[in-house]
């Protein structure tokens, strides 16, 4: 298949996270972190938007899911038209709608209108995350550089990730709620102004055709899944016959791809063993990791009973991890290969997690407790990033789009799922030993993230 580009690309050897060949990096990096950080600063002032707009918990949730999901149910279609009509050009369009969308946000009347605008939000995030790894992983060819490419986006999402409740916490005090929202202006004039000018334009011009029954059929479920897996409120009747909605809808697509001359979706993505190995990482290290995230805080408070103040600060010893260790990360992949460093990173997140489960069921110090929650952000801050890099890469250059947009929704669907696995099993005990089991669900999923990978490896 035929590839088109504009601009230069140097093929010098990146001399350090400084050098001008990790020019592009940078640039696209920023790019990326600012749905991140968008993401986690709006979970700290759901409860101001609460009281704004008086909503109780359950509906304000929503304006956390609704764009969580209108970003996965518009992935794939931002990856088809990536691929065909640009990676620069879509990462553009979607920066340019994610500052509209933010307006929406910061100005929104009721909460009906904030819905909707954070819907419109996540569906623009999914066109700027699809542009830039696509760009990002084009960019850097050779493995070396690759690796550490994705080494300094690890960096940068993983400062996004621990500044962001801060951040928003202080805008939030200081200005109001609306400032969350209005800060992504400037970053997203900055975006702007410099993808054009450190971001060459790649596409397929034989791109694969969007296909329009084959979006609805997976955009359908998705819905359903999340709305089985996240609403708390819906009965058990109801959730299975959701459930039985998505996968019925989701075999469908599959077949259709199948079917298809140039499907959206090429099936080698779930039918090889290389890509279906590190769809498995990606969905382990969601549950493994990403989901106890969201937990942990009310872990620490039913089991120590510590103020809202000193959860923030115990919660880096699983965040800070993100933020300094993807270089070595980096390293680690082209000595050892992706496969070996999976496997690593995902079984000392495991380690980790297990040993923070076995402190909470003891009730040991919280000293003990930081000790484990290091260990598995260690795990994670490994391979987080590392994970996207070698999905694309498995793939064919000129479905980098589709590629990178087929890693995020694996990210969002193991995420959903961990969540919903994770809050039923801990729904089933009290204090410290419910949150134990459910941290031990979270281990074995990354355990079997391990084995799966080696798996593939072997069979490769």
């Amino acid at each position: 298949m035929r590839m088109a580009s504009t601009g230069p690309h140097s093929q010098a050897k990146p001399l350090g996270w400084l050098s001008p060949t990790l020019g592009t990096a940078r640039t696209l990096t920023i790019a990326t972190c600012l749905p991140q950080l968008d993401l986690t600063a709006v979970a700290l002032i759901l409860p101001a938007i609460a009281a704004a707009f008086d909503l109780d918990v359950a509906a304000a949730a929503w304006v956390a899911e609704t764009y969580s999901v209108a970003f996965m149910s518009t992935l794939l279609i931002a990856g088809a038209l990536a691929d065909r009509y640009g990676r620069r050009r879509v990462l553009l369009a979607g920066n340019m709608a994610f500052a509209v969308t933010s307006l929406g946000c910061a100005f929104a009347g009721g909460s009906a209108t904030l819905c909707a605008a954070r819907a419109l939000q996540g569906a623009s995030a999914a066109f700027v995350i699809t542009g830039a790894l696509a760009s990002l992983s084009l960019a850097y060819p050779r493995p070396t550089e690759r690796a550490r490419a994705f080494g300094l986006l690890g960096m940068t999402t993983g400062a996004a990730m621990v500044l962001g409740p801060s951040f928003g916490g202080f805008l939030a005090a200081a200005f109001g709620w609306r400032a969350v929202f209005l800060v992504n202006l400037p970053i997203c004039l900055a975006v702007a102004r410099t993808v054009p000018l450190r971001v060459s334009e790649t596409f397929d011009p034989e791109g694969r055709p969007l296909d329009i029954p084959g979006v609805a059929l997976l955009s359908g479920s998705l819905l359903a899944c999340v709305l089985a897996l996240l609403d708390g409120s819906a009965s058990v009747l109801t959730r299975a016959m959701l459930l039985s909605g998505a996968l019925g809808l989701g075999f469908l697509f599959v077949r259709r791809q199948f079917r298809q001359t140039r499907p959206m979706l090429d099936p080698a993505l779930v039918t090889r063993r290389e890509p279906l190995g590190i769809a498995c990482v990606l969905v382990a290290l969601s549950i493994g990791y990403w989901s106890v995230l969201v937990y942990l805080p009310l872990a620490l408070k039913a089991v120590y009973a510590i103020s809202t103040e000193a959860i923030g600060l115990a919660m880096l010893a699983l965040t800070m991890p993100m933020l300094g260790l993807p270089p070595l990360g980096a390293r680690l992949a082209v000595l050892w290969g992706w496969p070996r460093l999976f496997a690593f990173g995902l079984l000392v997140l495991a380690a980790g997690t297990t040993a923070l489960a076995l402190m909470l069921h003891w009730h040991r110090p919280l000293a003990e407790t930081l000790t484990a929650m290091l260990v598995a952000a260690s795990g994670a801050g490994l391979i987080n990033a590392q994970v996207s890099s070698a999905l694309i890469a498995s793939g064919p250059a000129a479905q980098a789009g589709m590629t990178s947009s087929f890693s995020s929704t694996l990210r969002q669907i193991g995420f959903a799922l961990g969540i919903a696995l994770l809050g039923a099993v801990e729904s089933t005990g009290t204090e410290g030993g419910s949150f134990a089991l459910a941290f031990a669900v979270a281990a074995s999923a990354a355990v079997l993230g391990a084995f799966a990978i080696m798996a593939a490896r072997q069979a490769g």
